[in-house]
């Protein structure tokens, strides 16, 4: 495989993540990229599964083992999300795929069908010239990374069920692409995320006296909010490689009219979380906070967090990214150990124990653009650098 051209058709196949909406008959789901997976694994006679985790949303997980070992030689997790998020704004064709000025152009070029096919030109590489101490490699394409880890949390629980696919046993090592600019994430941030009410009583707006507006009542809450995001962003505590702990508000709705006083207001809140912070504590820590400064009681409500990510700890991958980073060197390319505030898959597979890091070409700078694009040169250089890793071993 070509990682250019893969590339180029994997940017071509739409799949677009709705966010949340219910677009169960959209073309623009996953599963046309699954089917051209499945397809792809079938023609080159790879072992393949897919894993139902939502409507017209599987996953697809294949086995490439070089020597038949069943991973004598150890198991490699390679993990890519086959989500994009939505088109909305692109000032591009946003499925082209378009080769022109060294770079290849397109939704989900950089964020992540770059990487995804950087790690299938490279596992068909392994398969071809079959290095001694070339590991097995599990490659998981997962559903909903944009907007609920569903994939990832589906495939974890397989494992903590003992429903292994293809293979039965956990991989010894995981490597989770996102766009690093060859760099290797050993840490990130988890996320919890819920929607906040305020309720009032709606009235006639040439007598606003006669109602309760849950918009000024909304008002306190955010100023509360903002006092707490200032605290925590200016605390004195720190966690490796990680800048401090935030907090925003990302969207309000109420009200049906101009001329009604609102009875009704949302807002939903997203609070970045350090490894070692529980996102049920901080969830209720938050409610209490607005509590304490705003006394309004049942006035504000709060509804169960609709998304829980976890963030990547570097306590167990320092072996592994030292070795990564090694590989990388003898191609010439200074990688580092580093930190990112943006969360991934990799929290999740880190979890079930699995020493894990986060690898790619690409600048996450360029992820979610109106004019998303991604590097040839470092397709081709991630490509090498993530080849002589698995050529070395893991043992």
């Amino acid at each position: 495989m070509d990682v250019v051209e893969l590339t180029q058709q994997l940017v071509r196949i739409p799949s677009v993540n709705p966010m949340g909406l219910d677009h169960t008959d959209s073309p623009y789901l996953e599963w046309r990229v699954t089917e051209f997976l499945e397809q792809l694994f079938t023609q080159q006679q790879i072992p393949s599964q897919r894993q139902y985790v939502l409507p017209k949303r599987d996953n697809i997980v294949a086995l490439f083992d070089p020597h038949g070992a069943k991973g004598a030689n150890g198991l490699l997790l390679l993990e890519a999300h086959q989500d994009t998020v939505p088109v909305t704004g692109m000032t591009i064709e946003p499925f082209s795929g378009k080769n022109e000025h060294g770079k290849i152009w397109g939704r989900g070029s950089c964020d992540i069908k770059g990487g995804m096919a950087t790690m299938l030109a490279v596992c068909s590489r392994l398969m071809k010239e079959k290095p001694a101490d070339a590991p097995t490699i599990l490659m998981a394409c997962t559903i909903n990374e944009e907007n609920g880890f569903d994939g990832i949390q589906h495939l974890a629980e397989s494992w903590s069920t003992g429903q292994f696919p293809l293979l039965d046993r956990l991989p010894d090592a995981a490597i989770v692409a996102e766009p690093t600019e060859l760099n290797v994430v050993v840490a990130h941030k988890g996320t919890v995320r819920w929607k906040c009410h305020t309720t009032g009583k709606a009235a006639h707006s040439s007598s606003p006296d006669q109602g309760e507006n849950a918009f000024y009542t909304m008002a306190r809450v955010l100023t509360a909010l903002e006092k707490y995001a200032n605290r925590i962003c200016q605390s004195e505590a720190s966690y490796p490689l990680l800048t401090p702990p935030s907090l925003s508000v990302g969207t309000i709705a109420g009200g049906v009219s101009v001329n009604t006083v609102p009875d009704h207001c949302t807002i939903e809140i997203d609070r970045r979380l350090w490894p070692n912070e529980d996102a049920d504590a901080i969830y209720q820590e938050v409610i209490q906070c607005i509590q304490q400064e705003t006394n309004l009681g049942d006035r504000i409500t709060h509804d169960p967090p609709y998304l829980k990510s976890l963030g990547l700890a570097s306590d167990n991958n320092q072996s592994l990214s030292q070795r990564f980073i090694a590989a990388a060197e003898s191609t010439g390319i200074a990688s580092h150990a580093i930190g990112v505030p943006f969360g991934t898959n990799a929290g999740t597979v880190a979890t079930a124990g699995i020493p894990t890091i986060v690898f790619g070409p690409g600048s996450i700078e360029q992820a979610h653009t109106a004019d998303e694009w991604i590097a040839i040169d470092q397709l081709r250089t991630a490509e090498e650098i993530l080849f002589r890793f698995c050529a070395n071993g893991l043992k």
